[in-house]
Order: structure tokens, then sequence, then C-alpha cells
């Protein structure tokens, strides 16, 4: 029950916490250590790929060395330091609050909704109508639920089947793989080939097990065959899928101006669908730790 007790305490500090501050956030120390990699070199995408595999192996590394040793000091202490790793790997609270706060200044002040949405989508919104700012914000709900939240969870799940620590370490390095890729894996940066092509391998299954919480958190079990249909006019290979769940359970209109659009023939997204996207995205992470839990307990009771 070690690895369930992780579990529940990543998500009690989540409720409690939401998040780190920057100056004391491990993501973010990683993300220090990333950014000499953001430049010029003469062989960008070798270089983009040594260090996608060797920064967040070395990140997983040292989590495993620390929840290891905490363990053989005493099981349960193993087990709390692994439910702080994956506390600061996760993150939902954060997220919802910024949807949410993002969706209701778009009533009040357009152009504060704007600058608030930098913190959610990497978007030019200058010349964003109010409902695509909410659309923007939705998407970010749905994608960021898949990256920030599932994937970690999943691969704490699946390492979690060998130890605490290895389950601990998996979150880790799924969760530096995934920052590498929001810090490089632009086009304009050819160092960040090597992270976004990691990343869009790592998120396949999150993404599209995201989806599946989607429909279920909102009781839309078409959900996923009709955003089949749609996933194809997004760029990336995994994003659609929760987007595209999230659009068909609310039955709103997402969109990108000039890049895709999902679920065309509905309307963009007001603040009441952006309150409903946000208690969706909650009952979906709700569902994601408890699956997570009894997951990591199944090897216990074997």
């Amino acid at each position: 029950m070690l690895s369930a007790g992780a579990v529940g305490l990543a998500l009690a500090l989540d409720a409690a916490v939401a998040e780190l501050p920057t100056p004391v956030h491990p993501v973010a120390w990683f993300g220090r250590a990333v950014g000499p990699l953001d430049r010029d070199w003469p062989a960008p995408r070798l270089v983009g790929i040594l260090g996608v595999l060797a920064l967040p192996l070395a990140a997983a590394a040292l989590v495993w060395a620390v929840v290891a040793a905490a363990t053989a000091l005493a099981p349960l202490l193993g087990a709390a330091v692994a439910g702080l790793v994956l506390f600061v790997t996760t993150s939902l609270r954060r997220l919802l609050s910024a949807v949410r706060d993002v969706s209701e200044a778009t009533e009040r002040d357009l152009t504060l909704a704007r600058e608030e949405l930098r913190a959610l989508a990497g978007r030019d919104a200058s010349a964003l109508s109010a409902g695509q700012v909410r659309s923007a914000a939705v998407e970010s709900a749905a994608e960021n639920l898949a990256d920030g939240l599932v994937a970690p969870l999943l691969a704490f799940a699946v390492g979690a089947q060998l130890s605490p620590a290895v389950g601990a370490a998996a979150a880790a390095w799924v969760k530096a793989v995934n920052t590498m890729d929001s810090m490089l894996g632009y086009r304009s940066k050819p160092v960040g080939w090597g992270p976004a092509r990691l990343d869009d391998a790592v998120m396949w299954v999150p993404a599209r097990a995201s989806a599946l919480l989607l429909a279920a958190a909102a009781g839309a079990p078409t959900a996923t065959r009709r955003a089949s249909r749609w996933v194809g006019s997004v760029p990336s290979p995994n994003s659609g899928w929760p987007m595209g769940a999230l659009a068909a359970s609310l039955d709103v209109r997402l969109e990108k101006p000039d890049v895709y659009v999902l679920n065309a023939d509905a309307h963009l997204p007001t603040v009441e669908d952006a309150r409903a996207a946000v208690r969706t995205v909650a009952v979906a992470g709700g569902l994601a730790y408890a699956l997570t839990a009894a997951l990591v307990v199944l090897p216990e009771v074997r």
C-alpha cells in the first residue's frame, strides 16, 4: 500500500498547495539545466538528441537514488518522498485555476484575459476574440491534463510495479522529457527535434488515455469516436485527442486560428462552457489519481 499512499500524498499536496514557488521548484531547476542547450550549434539535432537522452535520465537517476535511500531508512519515509516527487511532477489545481481565471476575465477585461492566456497557451493572443481566448484556455486544460497529470501518473503506475523508487524515477523522466519539449520543441529551434520526437512517443498513450478519461468524466461515451474525425487537423500526433474529446463532450468548437478546428459545426465556448470544461477536467483528473492508486495496489495485493 506504500505506492498508493504516495499517490494519495501527491493528490493531497496538489489540493492544499497547488504548486511550489518557482525558486524552489525542482522542475524549474531542471529547466535551468536545459537552458544552455537553447542556442545555435554546429550539429543542433545531434546536440538535442544527446541532451534529451542524458538530462532526463540524470534526473530520473537522482530521484531513484533519493527515494531508494529514504526507503532503506524506512519504507514509509520512502513512500513519502516518492509522493513528494509525484507532487512536483504533476499539476491539476493550478491548471484549473488558471483556466478558470482566463475564462472569467474574458467577460470583464479581454485585454487582461489575452495577457493571462500566455501562461497557458503559446500563441499570439493579441487579436483573439473572447470566444477564441476561451477556446485556447479550454484546449490548454485538455492538453495539460495529458502532459501535466496523466503522463507522470501513468509512468509512476508502471514503475511502481517494481518499487516506489522506480515509479518516482519514471515520473521524473517523463516530466523531464516533457519539459525539454516545451522549452525546445519548436520548428524554429533545430536543437528541439530530438526532444519533440521523444515527447511524441512518450505522450502517445497518455494522450489517448486522457481522451477516454475526459469522455468518462463528462458521461459522453461517443466523445472519442467523434474526436477521431477531427484530430487529423492538429499538427501534434497526440494533443488532438484530449482536446477533441473535450470539444465533443461539451459540444463546443475549439480552434487555433489558421492551424486547426475541432468540432467546426459547434459554437466557440461561452463562459459557462469553460466552467463545464474545468469541472470535466477536474473529474477526469480525480479519475486519473484513483486509477493510478488502484494500479499500484495490484502487485501488493497479489
